[in-house]
């Protein structure tokens, strides 16, 4: 582990090229910030020992540029859409839907995630368990607890599969 003199100085020194680095890969600042963050942290708990100032920097560029691919290529990066497109892709619900929504949100939260991910995002129940991180017989549970407390609340076939 690093001093904190040696943390500081290393800030000085590359800041810049790891910002600059990010924004290229990124092209967003709040992501940009979270991988600034995680190459100090991880240059501080290095114990990485460098030639000189050229091997420094080549480390920093590394880390870096790995950092961005490893953010880009996450599962939640993959899964997620802009604002933007949300907002032109947005219906206003008819009456039926409304009724629909309303006893979805009324479902306890536990539910009400898992209901919401499958149906309106269209993840399978594999996936759902990597994002909630619970077993997939648990997300079929919950599914089918889901769909009965549903059939309940709005009375009969009509709305579940």
């Amino acid at each position: 582990m690093r001093s904190e003199w040696e943390i500081t100085q290393a800030i000085e020194k590359y800041a810049d090229t790891v910002r600059r680095i990010c924004l290229i890969h990124l092209k967003n600042y709040a992501d940009t910030e979270d991988i600034f963050q995680n190459v100090f942290l991880k240059y501080a708990l290095s114990s990485a020992v460098f030639e000189n100032y050229e091997h420094e920097k080549a480390w920093f560029v590394r880390v870096t540029i790995n950092a961005c691919k490893d953010l880009l290529k996450s599962f939640f990066r993959a899964k997620t859409v802009s604002l933007d497109e949300v907002i032109e892709q947005a219906d206003i619900p008819d009456d039926d839907n409304k009724e629909v929504l309303e006893a979805v949100l009324a479902l306890p939260e536990k539910y009400r995630k898992v209901i919401y991910l499958h149906y309106y995002e269209g993840y399978s129940a594999p996936e759902i368990g990597k994002i909630l991180n619970k077993n997939v017989n648990t997300i079929y549970t919950y599914l089918n607890r889901d769909k009965q407390l549903l059939k309940t609340t709005l009375g009969g076939d009509d709305y579940a599969e």
